[in-house]
């Protein structure tokens, strides 16, 4: 009974291997990102659900008198948002025609996210506690619509799912019991889910910047952005063990591909 188990679990991981796709999501850029990436999950699957938890999210925050509240702060981020948008057929044209939306969240939360397909919402303690300017604001809403555009949480997802598989059926395979999953599990986070994450980011940094710069906001301030942000809260987690690039590498690299996108900067403000 074991040995079919065994046999039955192999043949569903392979199946879902099998089943994956190699996409290339976005054009490459001013920035030049060509990854290609693996995809297990369906578009239409990830942004059916992400529309669901979006809604969900939205309702909530309605009941409890925490939706857009302060009708300046909703303008001034959809206005930034609205001048995003149409730079995204610059990485893939279909993005324009998304179900785009963008609202503000009273939290203290210094937080901002895009849901694939088009769903952002922005809380007030990034917008308050770091005071932003409208080019850090740009900078935030490249970034995290760059993930959308990337399909970033797809493949987080595609990559999961396959990954849970295989150390499942591994484990089963050699005898390693549950504390060998585990361990297993921590080996697969350390070698591909955490650097992976970091990766996701620094292509999420480039395209941002390059979004921004396209419409007309200075690219240069995703830096003072990350600054501000690298002043909150207490010292960075080790960098082998953090999902995100250390302040250093990642204003290093912000530096280079802000002066690199500026001239589409130069030539948006001419417009």
């Amino acid at each position: 009974m074991k040995s079919i188990m065994k046999r039955a679990l192999l043949a569903a991981v392979i199946a879902a291997l099998v089943a994956c796709e190699t996409v290339q999501t976005t054009q490459s850029g001013v920035v030049g990102v060509t990854r290609q990436q693996q995809m297990a999950v369906s578009a239409e699957a990830m942004n059916q659900a992400a529309g669901q938890q979006y809604d969900a999210v939205m309702d909530e925050a309605r009941r409890k008198g925490l939706l857009n509240r302060n009708p300046a702060q909703v303008q001034r981020v959809r206005t930034v948002v609205n001048r995003i948008i149409p730079q995204t057929a610059a990485f893939r044209s279909d993005a324009v025609h998304w179900a785009w939306e963008a609202n503000v969240l009273t939290s203290s939360q210094v937080n901002a996210w895009c849901m694939p397909g088009g769903k952002i919402a922005v809380y007030t303690g990034l917008l308050e506690k770091l005071n932003l300017t409208d080019d850090e604001l740009a900078a935030v809403m490249g970034h995290e619509i760059a993930h959308a555009l990337r399909e970033h949480a797809r493949e987080r997802a595609s990559e999961q799912m396959v990954a849970g598989g295989l150390i499942s059926v591994g484990s089963q395979l050699l005898g390693l019991g549950d504390i060998g999953q585990k361990g297993a599990e921590y080996a697969y986070m350390g070698l591909l889910g955490l650097p992976n994450s970091r990766r996701h980011e620094t292509e999420a940094d480039r395209i941002g910047v390059e979004l921004a710069a396209r419409a007309g906001y200075d690219p240069r301030a995703a830096i003072s952005l990350w600054q501000k942000m690298g002043q909150q809260g207490g010292p960075e987690p080790i960098k082998f063990l953090s999902t995100h690039p250390s302040s250093e590498d990642r204003l290093n690299d912000l530096s280079i591909y802000a002066q690199r996108v500026l001239p589409l900067y130069e030539q948006a403000r001419k417009k």
